[in-house]
């Protein structure tokens, strides 16, 4: 195989390679150079072993001291002598300065083939690929035949490049030498093809060893483990131990990972085992490994009292512990270790502070979180990209978008994570625009967008409910071949039902080959917030016949889904089997949603007793549930109890004294009513103002409720006047019981400028007849609304779909979807 094929323009001197070129200089100051006349095969004297400048680079320690004994070496004429030669190209390279060991080395004139294999492992250590290969492309010039060691180097550095082409390349130049059977060569090319993926071919190339040793047996255990492939890694160890191999630490630290990644953890206690009846158990490396192992088969406990008896621990250690807080949900454990961390002085590393920020944002700590901030800039790791993503991750989570993107802004060679953190940051915090800008300015960059950053940028789509949007992203899925992908088709499902497709999504659904909970979850959520329990009961059943499990979010779906439909019995039958059959606990929001669908059924005094015997103490999940049950039906005594109970736990929200009043109106029990307003002006409370959003070709209208200050608003007015003429003929009625202290027909004046029916009346005046209406609220549809939305669909044959904050209303031909239980 020709040399060329490694390099086009292998490193050549200037002239040939027994020519002097630049000479080596100790300082920019200095006129000392080192020459080389000296031939390899001339007598070194045995006074130069002797002298003291020998013994002084025997016992160099660092790049400092070497550049301070350079100088005698120059002085005492030492530098032509072959021993120093080589010595000093050995300690540069050793250190890390490659050019300064090339400035030693080209200036020889009869170079020693050790000098050249010297050289080429400091560039092989110290230098980047193309230098290595193009200086094995030199010696292979300068006619130097290669050792062994010379491709075991160069196949290290392709392995850890990833570079198969060349490391291909480099197998080609050690088979044509005659080194294909020997030991640590092949070893070698397993490790190149392990490290580039090819596991496969890293096998042939083992299996056609015709000796292995220790280290042959770890590099190809190691390889399938790397590769995902834990099974076959425990089972080569095996038969290791059949062919007369024992394990040593190396063996163990490479498959205890392996078996945290099966969760096997017999296995790892096997494995524990044998590490303390070998001895291995003080082994810093070992335990370390333990940790992670155990805190990966969710025994944080164990791990912890591991981690505790190590005599030493090394910053990986902190780390793993801090890992195992993190990823068993216990972030401030995690943080605690970190301060211990820091109280016994051990410094931090990137991956500590990528975890830190990991447990501030599961904790919503912004303070501790601002801290770690200060601590990477003391530590100088501003730089280091996926620090600085943590970072924009862990504002984002803390509700602090803002500085989120700040960091974003700063940020030097942003790469597809941070697009991905700073977009799903955004979407997280409700700031739809700001992610769609960011989706659509990253694609403008020619960033090639990726799974996560799909179902980063569709909840924000989701959000905005336009189903036109919603296609245009799936077909740009489709054309950057991301639909096989489950987590990307499974927002896509969620996307389209929450767009009010749900028919859509239900298909994509039927047609995905592969679903995993979340998909099902997606699903089933889907159609209880369209109201249709039934379909959201049937899929629950369907999914129970099938292998995936239904987790405690799934619960939560088929609940609400059983609660917006009026299935009390098959709601209370989901609970029980929650507990009984799958072992799940239940939290406050599966309370909540229970409490739900009593008190909405007109269940009270059952849904009160359920509050009563909670094995937990209610939240505002729960007592918010009640609340609103007791609005719908008009019970004074229980919901006073459960305001009261709200006001204790959340005395800042407007909307839970809002509720309070509208049952009292209800009641005409204006004495109560006033009261509860004149707690809610002394303390600044407000209800927050109803908002619905209409969107129309590429442009987003908001209508707020009495609001003027639409370019068309005279127009809207107008459009309601006459189209409150029409419904009332055909049976509406206003409902003005919640309206007191003014006259009635101010009353319908008040009820006539609510948001979605200025929402609606814009939608109606500026589309085509027959377009379906598509309306979006921040609140939930009053009673009049919902009322009158069923009567304008009557009149004017038009489809209205409005999306409140709980659920999606389809009206036609004067009927809800909802069945007027909602």
């Amino acid at each position: 195989m020709s040399s060329q094929l490694l390099h086009p323009t292998p490193i050549l001197p200037t002239t040939n390679s027994k020519a002097p070129a630049t000479p080596f200089k100790t300082s920019p100051s200095s006129s000392l150079t080192v020459s080389h006349t000296v031939s390899p095969r001339t007598h070194i004297p045995s006074h130069v072993y002797k002298h003291p400048a020998a013994l002084l680079l025997e016992l160099c320690t660092c790049m400092k001291e070497l550049h301070q004994i350079l100088p005698l070496i120059i002085k005492n004429g030492l530098s032509d002598e072959h021993l120093f030669q080589t010595k000093l190209v050995s300690l540069f390279c050793k250190y890390g300065s490659v050019n300064d060991a090339a400035r030693v080395f080209e200036p020889i004139e009869d170079k020693l083939d050790a000098l050249y294999h010297t050289m080429l492992k400091g560039y092989a250590k110290n230098s980047s690929l193309n230098n290595a290969v193009s200086f094995f492309c030199r010696m292979k010039y300068d006619e130097v035949e290669p050792v062994v060691y010379n491709f075991t180097y160069l196949l290290k550095v392709c392995g850890d490049n990833t570079d198969l082409r060349r490391g291909k390349e480099i197998h080609g130049q050690l088979i044509t030498s005659g080194q294909s059977s020997n030991l640590f060569a092949m070893t070698g090319v397993v490790n190149l093809y392990a490290k580039c993926r090819q596991i496969n071919e890293a096998y042939k190339m083992f299996d056609r060893m015709p000796e292995r040793d220790l280290v042959s047996w770890n590099t190809i255990i190691a390889g399938y483990a790397q590769n995902g492939l834990a099974k076959v890694a425990l089972e080569l160890v095996l038969q290791m131990q059949e062919e007369g191999q024992k394990p040593d630490s190396i063996t163990m630290v490479t498959i205890l990972p392996a078996t945290a990644d099966i969760g096997s953890l017999r296995i790892g206690k096997s494995i524990h085992g044998y590490v303390m009846r070998a001895g291995f158990g003080s082994l810093v490396n070992i335990s370390t490994a333990l940790v992670d192992m155990y805190s990966k088969c969710s025994l944080v406990g164990i791990a912890r009292l591991i981690f505790d008896r190590m005599r030493q621990r090394t910053a990986v250690s902190w780390n793993t512990m801090i890992d195992g807080y993190v990823q068993s949900g216990d972030p401030e454990e995690a943080m605690a270790i970190f301060q211990r961390m820091l109280d016994e002085g051990v410094e931090p590393t990137n991956v500590t502070i990528m975890e830190t920020l990991h447990a501030c944002a599961d904790l919503g700590d912004l303070e501790r979180g601002k801290f770690i901030h200060k601590l990477l800039d003391q530590l100088k790791l501003g730089s280091d990209v996926s620090v600085m993503n943590s970072l924009i991750s862990m504002y984002s989570k803390c509700k602090r978008v803002d500085l989120a993107a700040k960091v974003f802004e700063n940020l030097q060679g942003k790469t597809l994570v941070s697009w991905n953190a700073m977009i799903l940051g955004y979407s997280q915090n409700g700031r739809v625009n700001e992610a769609l800008n960011h989706f659509c300015e990253m694609i403008s960059q020619n960033i090639k967008p990726d799974s996560f950053t799909m179902v980063s940028v569709m909840p924000a789509l989701a959000e905005l409910s336009v189903t036109r949007q919603a296609k245009w992203m799936h077909g740009l899925i489709i054309r950057t071949c991301l639909d096989k992908n489950v987590f990307v088709m499974t927002a896509i499902v969620d996307m389209y039902a929450k767009c009010g497709a749900i028919h859509i999504a239900r298909k994509l659904f039927d047609m995905m080959e592969e679903r995993h909970v979340t998909t099902w979850n997606a699903m089933i959520d889907g159609y209880g917030t369209h109201g249709l329990g039934k379909a959201a009961v049937e899929l629950f059943y369907d999914m129970q016949k099938g292998t995936v499990k239904p987790n405690d979010v799934t619960f939560l779906c088929v609940i609400s889904a059983c609660s917006h439909s009026g299935l009390v019995e098959e709601g209370l039958s989901f609970f029980s089997s929650m507990k009984e059959d799958y072992g799940l606990a239940p939290s406050m929001d599966h309370y909540g949603a229970m409490v739900d669908l009593l008190g909405r059924a007109g269940k009270l005094n059952e849904a009160w007793d359920f509050i009563q015997k909670m094995p937990v103490e209610p939240g505002i999940t729960v007592f918010g549930a009640m609340l609103g049950a007791c609005k719908i039906h008009k019970n004074v005594e229980l919901g006073e109890k459960a305001a009261d109970k709200l006001f204790e736990l959340n005395p800042d929200e407007g909307g839970y004294h809002v509720l309070l009043c509208n049952i009292y109106a209800t009641a005409s029990m204006w004495d109560k009513m006033a009261k509860v307003r004149t707690v809610m002006e002394k303390s600044g409370l407000r209800k927050t103002p109803g908002c619905s959003l209409v969107d129309l070709r590429n442009e987003v209208h908001s209508f707020h409720s009495g609001s003027t200050s639409h370019p068309q608003s005279k127009r809207i007015y107008a459009f309601l006047e006459t189209l409150g003429e029409e419904i009332r003929a055909a049976g509406y009625v206003p409902d003005t019981n919640s309206i007191h202290d003014v006259e009635d027909d101010v009353k319908v004046q008040l009820l006539n400028s609510h948001s979605e029916k200025l929402a609606i009346a814009f939608g109606l005046l500026n589309t085509r007849p027959g377009t379906t209406i598509h309306i979006r609220k921040n609140l939930r549809v009053c009673g009049d609304c919902h009322n009158a939305t069923k009567y304008i669909s009557l009149v004017t044959g038009r489809e209205i779909i409005v999306r409140d904050m709980h659920r999606f209303h389809h009206f036609k031909n004067g009927t809800c979807s909802c069945g007027d239980y909602w």
